[in-house]
C-alpha cells in the first residue's frame, strides 16, 4: 500500500501544480539564503573591518581578505544544509495544492475538501519546523553515542515527524483536525513506515528538495486507501 502510494506520487511529479509548488520553494529559498549570506558577510566586515590587528605584529590587511574569500565556501556549505528546511518551509505553505492535484486526478468523485487557511498553514509550518529542528538537535547526542546506528535513528525520528505532519495535513482537509488526530492514532505504524520512506531522500542533496511534494502526494494516496477509497 505504501509503495503503491509512493510510486503513484512519483508518477505525477510532472503535474503543473506539483512543479509550481516545487519551484516556488526553490526560488524563494535561494533568495532567502542569498540575503542571509549577504547579511552574514556584512556582519563579518563590521566586526573585523578591512584590516585585522595581531599582537606584536600590528594591522594586517591580507588576513582580512583571506577571511573574506574564506566566507564564500563556508556560506556555500551552510546553504546546502539550510536550503532544504527553507525550501520545505516555503513549499509546505502550498502543499494543499499538491493534495488537491492528486485528488483531482485519482479521486475525481470526492466532495470538495476544506483547505487550511493561510494563517493556519503558516502556524503549522513554523510549529512543525521548530519541532523537527529541536528533535534533531537533541538527537545529536544519540548520533554521537550510537554512531553506527545514527542513520537509522535519523530515519526513524524524521520518519515519525514527517508521517505525522503529512497525514495530519491530508486528513484535516477531509475530516478536520480532531478526527485527523484520531485516524492518525489508528494507523500509527503504517504512517510511521511511510514517513520513514519520505525521510530516506533527506540524506540525498537536491533530491531532498522533493520531499515536501512527494510527502503530501504519497500521504494523499495513503490516506484515501486507509479510509477505503481505493483510487
Amino acid at each position: 500500500m505504501i509503495l503503491v502510494s509512493f510510486f503513484k506520487a512519483l508518477g505525477q511529479l510532472g503535474d503543473g501544480r506539483f512543479q509550481r509548488v516545487l519551484w516556488m520553494g526553490v526560488f524563494a529559498s535561494i533568495a532567502a539564503l542569498g540575503a542571509f549570506s549577504w547579511g552574514f558577510i556584512r556582519l563579518m566586515h563590521s566586526l573585523f573591518g578591512e584590516t585585522i590587528r595581531l599582537p606584536w605584529i600590528g594591522e594586517v590587511a591580507w588576513l582580512a581578505r583571506i577571511l573574506d574569500w574564506g566566507m564564500i565556501p563556508i556560506m556555500l556549505g551552510f546553504s546546502i544544509f539550510l536550503m532544504v528546511p527553507v525550501a520545505s518551509a516555503i513549499s509546505s505553505l502550498f502543499l494543499d495544492q499538491v493534495a488537491q492535484a492528486v485528488e483531482d486526478k485519482h479521486f475525481p468523485n470526492l466532495p470538495d475538501a476544506t483547505p487550511l487557511g493561510m494563517t493556519d498553514s503558516i502556524r503549522d509550518t513554523v510549529s512543525f519546523l521548530g519541532v523537527m529542528a529541536l528533535a534533531n538537535v537533541v538527537a545529536l547526542v544519540l548520533y554521537v553515542i550510537f554512531t553506527p546506528f545514527a542513520p537509522f535513528i535519523f530515519w526513524g525520528l524524521n520518519g515519525y515527524l514527517l508521517g505525522r505532519e503529512y497525514f495530519t495535513l491530508v486528513a484535516s482537509r477531509r475530516v478536520g483536525r480532531i478526527a485527523a488526530k484520531q485516524q492518525r492514532k489508528q494507523h500509527a505504524f503504517r504512517i510511521w513506515a511511510a514517513g520513514i520512506l519520505m525521510a530516506l531522500p533527506l540524506s540525498i542533496p537536491i533530491v531532498n528538495l522533493l520531499v515536501p511534494i512527494l510527502g503530501a502526494a504519497t500521504f494523499t494516496h495513503l490516506y484515501h486507501k486507509l479510509v477505503g477509497r481505493l483510487g
